[in-house]
Parts: C-alpha cells; sequence; structure tokens
C-alpha cells in the first residue's frame, strides 16, 4: 500500500493525468494479505473502509455482501477510480441530463470482476448482483464529505454525508 500512497502523491502534483493514473491502477498489484488487514463487511450495507487520507486524495477499500448496492451517485466533480479486487460488481455510468425534471442517461453498464478498472467516474452506481461477496479499491482525488444521491424514482436528488465504517484497519 505504500507504493500506491507514494505515486499517489506523485500524480497529486500533476493534478491526477487519468490516463497515467488509469494506466498505473491497471497495473497496480494489492496483495490479498494485504487487501484482507482492511476487508470488513457488514450485514446491513456496504462497508468504507478508510486506508489513507490527505488533502490531495484518499484510498478506501468497499466491501460488499450479496445485493448490496451505492445508489446513482455523483463524486462532486472529482476524479475517482475504482477497481475490483475480488468478486464481481454491476457498474452502471449516467450522464445528467436534467435536474428539473431529474433526467440520468445510463451510458455505461458492465460486470466488473476482478481487475475491472472504473473511472474516472462522474454519475454512477455500483451493485453486487452476484452471489459472492466483492471487493473493490476506490482512489478519490480531492477526498469530500458530502455527495449526491440521485433517486429515479421520486426525482429527486438528495444530498447525503459520507461516512467511514473503519478507519486504519479499525471499525468504527
Amino acid at each position: 500500500m505504500d507504493d500506491l500512497i507514494s505515486q499517489l502523491k506523485k500524480f497529486a502534483t500533476e493534478d491526477f493525468p487519468i490516463s497515467s493514473v488509469s494506466d498505473y491502477l491497471n497495473d497496480y498489484s494489492l496483495s490479498d494479505d494485504m487487501l484482507n488487514e482492511y476487508a470488513h463487511f457488514k450485514d446491513q450495507k456496504y462497508c468504507r473502509n478508510l486506508v489513507h487520507k490527505e488533502n490531495d486524495f484518499e484510498i478506501i477499500v468497499v466491501c460488499w455482501k450479496a445485493g448490496q448496492v451505492a445508489p446513482i451517485h455523483g463524486h462532486e466533480g472529482e476524479k475517482c477510480w475504482m477497481r475490483v479486487e475480488s468478486g464481481a460488481l454491476r457498474v452502471s455510468n449516467y450522464l445528467l441530463k436534467s435536474l428539473e425534471p431529474l433526467t440520468l442517461s445510463m451510458t455505461e453498464q458492465v460486470k466488473g470482476e476482478a481487475g475491472h478498472l472504473d473511472g474516472p467516474a462522474e454519475i454512477h452506481s455500483v451493485e453486487n448482483v452476484y452471489s459472492d461477496d466483492a471487493v473493490s479499491l476506490h482512489v478519490y482525488a480531492k477526498p469530500f464529505s458530502k455527495c449526491d444521491i440521485y433517486c429515479l424514482d421520486s426525482g429527486t436528488v438528495e444530498r447525503v454525508e459520507l461516512v467511514y465504517d473503519s478507519i486504519d484497519k479499525q471499525l468504527c
């Protein structure tokens, strides 16, 4: 993980060049032992495990049990990458067409298996629609504490506070 943190610090000085960060994350190998140190699961919802945070970026390991969903959400205009480390996740990317009425168009929907890299995504949803648990690695440039959740059923956008379920390997 130290190598990843060191490289992200370098990328931060270059404003996270998309192709360079994507290439690096595609090639980066996170050992199972390292991943397991941060992998906490919850029955009620997907689990956001903070690995590292500083002003320029944060690294989160997200653990997903079967059926868990991150609703359609935005990333505050910041660059965000997600790589599936184990299991599989369905990733749906969207384009915001209108806020009044709320209109999104799905631009892509993929089954992301281990090694799949998504990003940088502006608006997306992530779901574990499969029977096995899944783990994903997330890198956020310029961390943010709130984001918008887009609810197509009600036509509303809700501002929500983001929370961590564990910090530095310890459950909150």
